[in-house]
């Protein structure tokens, strides 16, 4: 089911019926843009610790925005063992345009093209896309609407103010006291915004919403006193009704939050920070903190990418690339368990889904993870208990064979291959860093040592003396590689980074720690010759 700005705000009681309903929550996010094009000392590396990750990645997420976020609620069937449904809605998003909220964001070309290729829908993103805004920018908003600070910021919203202020001044010109008219297909946050203008700037008319848009009409000016005395005492909860327009999807948002169901995703670490970003508070910049209000937002995080990763090669699985080739390895005879694992049905407001597949479109990817996330604990579930003594399945078992990977996080090209959310992250398994001395090669810069690896393997390079460099990278064959290819190379002498040996200041301690000796030896030979 897709739902943009127009079906937004009848269809949040529906999805907070299912969310409270619901097992766990599939959750996958689409964005204008990934990465932005730091220079070398910012861009992510290997080396990065988790903070350093984390302090190179938030510019891109306050730079870029969220286009489409899809989510995926699966819920068990009440009297059928191991069935659940899932409910599956794509979500347009458009940041609120109101009074002083005026957001700016980036798009990036291979960002773009990437979804366009998989047929993402522009015109609903930018014309139906439903608002949405954190709680900083909530306060400012709120604060402009009760107090009735506000104005038009986009010279967009200006024209079309003014003609739909031109429509009525002339529908006046005619109409009888009494006499009513429809301006078509103003809704939800755009008819709250063109009713304070109409009543700002026309004295003799009221306006009321209705079904198909907003309704005008004519009336004295004693009788327009009339109503704004009547009504005054429900002027704030009209302008309570503006704000929750203006929230938008955040109002989902903190349904989702308080709910406090787990939160399902794949390589989902992304996704944690434009939530964050986009609809509680600006980014920290403390990583720590940014740990914590994830955490607290949302306390159980499974992330499929990193269960999968782990359980991979245990399995014999041949190697994938993506969620829909992981699913489709759980979903074939590979797959020990799939005769006997969940049974999973689309329900009926997601049929196009039965039969075709949609990959990256946001709410399909969000079903995959529900699924994949099903079928791995199943396997598990029966890895632990074997086929004959394996107890009747239950979303209980399944988050108790999970429990080890709750809560960890996959997290791409850094120091440690996964977050720990509810507390410190683990120090990972990663091939040792390696060290490349170099030879007659005069000004050879880390570009010019990467060149040099391409072709046999991928290092991530960090200069650490004139004439030294640290390579790493995530695969321990391909250190193994280039230590035997460099073995006895003329000029380039690669081998494992020891710092007891390698570290310039502990060669330099050494260095005083001799000169001190030999001047000790010298006074004490000396020291004996003397009389």
């Amino acid at each position: 089911m897709d739902v943009g700005a127009d079906e937004f705000e009848q269809s949040l009681p529906l999805l907070q019926k299912l969310v409270m309903g619901a097992d766990f929550v599939g959750l996958d996010i689409e964005f204008t843009g990934l990465c932005t094009n730091l220079s070398k000392p910012q861009q992510i590396s290997l080396f990065d610790l988790p903070s350093e990750w984390y302090l190179k990645t938030r510019p891109s997420v306050q730079q870029f925005t969220v286009c489409q976020i899809g989510l995926s609620v699966f819920s068990s069937i009440e009297g059928e063992s191991n069935k659940y449904v899932a409910h599956s809605c794509n979500f347009f998003l458009f940041p609120t345009t109101f009074g002083i909220l005026d957001s700016e964001f980036s798009f990036q070309a291979s960002s773009v093209q990437f979804l366009n290729q998989y047929g993402f829908d522009y015109n609903k993103f930018l014309k139906n896309g439903i608002p949405y805004m954190n709680e900083e920018q909530e306060k400012k908003i709120k604060h402009s609407i009760l107090t009735g600070n506000w104005k038009m910021r986009s010279s967009l919203d200006k024209e079309r103010i003014k003609v739909v202020i031109d429509v009525v001044t002339q529908w006046l010109t005619l109409a009888e006291e009494g006499d009513s008219m429809t301006l078509p297909g103003i809704t939800g946050f755009q008819a709250s915004e063109v009713q304070l203008v109409l009543r700002k700037a026309l004295p003799n008319i009221w306006t009321v919403p209705g079904d198909q848009g907003v309704i005008v009409q004519k009336m004295s000016q004693q009788r327009r006193c009339c109503l704004e005395n009547t009504s005054c005492q429900a002027e704030p909860r009209w302008k309570e009704k503006i704000l929750l327009s203006a929230r938008g999807f955040s109002v989902f948002f903190q349904m989702l939050v308080k709910a406090r169901k787990p939160l399902v995703g794949h390589n989902m670490m992304m996704d944690l920070l434009h939530l964050h970003e986009k609809f509680f508070r600006p980014l920290p910049e403390s990583y720590s903190q940014f740990k914590l209000n994830i955490h607290d937002l949302f306390p159980v995080l499974i992330d499929t990418k990193n269960v999968t990763k782990d359980i991979w090669k245990e399995l014999n699985f041949p190697r994938v690339s993506n969620l829909s080739e992981v699913y489709e390895v759980l979903s074939s005879d590979l797959n020990p368990t799939k005769n006997s694992g969940p049974v999973i049905t689309h329900s009926s407001m997601c049929g196009k889904y039965v039969e075709t597949k949609y990959p990256h479109e946001a709410a399909y990817d969000a079903f995959l993870c529900g699924s994949v996330l099903l079928k791995v604990a199943h396997l598990l579930l029966w890895r632990t208990h074997g086929a004959g003594s394996m107890p009747v399945p239950s979303f209980a078992l399944y988050l108790d064979v999970l429990a080890v990977y709750v809560n960890q996080v996959n997290l791409i090209r850094a120091g440690v291959p996964k977050i720990n959310f509810a507390g410190p992250d683990y120090p990972g398994i990663r091939p040792p860093v390696l060290i490349l001395s170099v030879r007659r090669w005069p000004g050879v810069s880390e570009q010019q040592v990467y060149r040099e690896f391409q072709n046999l393997c991928k290092f991530d390079v960090r200069r650490y003396t004139r004439n030294q460099f640290l390579l790493l990278t995530n695969k321990f064959k391909d250190a193994r590689r280039v230590l035997k290819a460099y073995r006895c190379h003329p000029t380039l002498q690669v081998t494992p980074y020891r710092y007891w040996r390698h570290s310039p200041d502990i060669g330099c301690l050494l260095q005083v720690c001799g000169i001190v000796t030999t001047w000790a030896l010298v006074a004490f030979v000396l020291g004996r010759r003397s009389p």
